[in-house]
């Protein structure tokens, strides 16, 4: 008996001590033939109790202009409703205004990010998750999108910063 439990001490004690840590989710992009990972900058719960910050946690990657930036989210953010903010230059190198792609709870893991013409420069990729609380006035009335509905705040956001190749 006192054999079974040393023995199935052991066992406990090698899997408790082999199981991963989980982190944060990552978001992967990929963009003019090369790929890199980003842990988020800000990272808060659902209903913005608790948040972690890592300043440093901005990715960068070369794209020549006119290539997409292509975005991979894993399930832990597609399953929650997110976005993407795209900064990008024309061919003249004027910042043109952020175009932004909102994505419903299980609607899509990955997303291809452009300019509007073919020889814009991409800038700045951002993905935000959104959480469950809402962005409010200074008298704390939700502040409404054009269709009524409460804007959600995000929760957490990482960032690409393009490099022109």
């Amino acid at each position: 008996m006192r054999r079974t439990l040393l023995l199935l001490s052991a066992g406990v004690l090698a899997l408790t001590g082999c199981s991963a840590t989980v982190g944060p989710p990552e978001v992967t992009f990929f963009g003019d033939g090369h790929t890199v990972n980003a842990e988020p900058i800000v990272n808060c719960d659902a209903l913005l109790k608790s948040c972690s910050e890592n300043p440093d946690a901005a990715v960068t990657l070369k794209v020549r202009p006119g290539k997409p930036v292509q975005i991979s989210v894993p399930s832990e953010i597609g399953d929650t409703p997110w976005l993407v903010n795209v900064q990008y230059a024309n061919a003249k190198g004027e910042l043109q205004p952020v175009k932004q792609q909102f994505f419903s709870p299980g609607d899509k893991l990955a997303y291809t990010a452009t300019g509007a013409a073919a020889d814009d420069q991409l800038v700045v990729v951002e993905v935000q998750q959104l959480g469950a609380a809402y962005a409010a006035d200074q008298a704390g009335n939700p502040i409404l999108d054009e269709n009524g509905n409460p804007q959600l705040v995000a929760r957490a956001f990482w960032s690409l910063q393009v490099q022109p190749g």
